[in-house]
């Protein structure tokens, strides 16, 4: 008698799973992972507001990267990304791709 309760409350919950998921639609990923894909970043060149759009990177990091550009004269490759306080190996691995170093900004006269 328990064993077909429990079969039968089985059954139920997955018509009823399977009802609610038809009934709502394919399952879709959480918006964080839905996010459109972010243009490539140039660090040579970006704004602030351009470069905080990065994954992970806010205002302050943003700013940072800034004042890295400023102080060095720009960045000669990306990896020089993880010389900004703020941007380690795992934040660098996921910005790689979405960054480049193109042209230097032009020089302040």
């Amino acid at each position: 008698m328990l064993r077909a309760l429990f079969t039968s409350l089985g059954l139920c919950l997955i018509v009823f799973g399977a009802a609610s998921v038809t009934a709502q639609g394919p399952s879709t990923p959480s918006t964080r992972s839905a996010a459109p894909a972010a243009a490539v970043v140039n660090l040579n060149t970006a704004t602030s507001a351009q470069i905080a759009t990065l994954p992970g990177v806010g205002e302050k990091v943003a700013q940072r990267i800034i004042e890295y550009r400023e102080k060095n004269g720009g960045f000669t490759k990306v990896e020089q990304l993880m010389n900004v306080k703020g941007i380690g190996e795992k934040s660098f691995l996921k910005l790689k791709s979405l960054v480049t170093v193109g042209e230097k900004p032009a020089a302040k006269q």
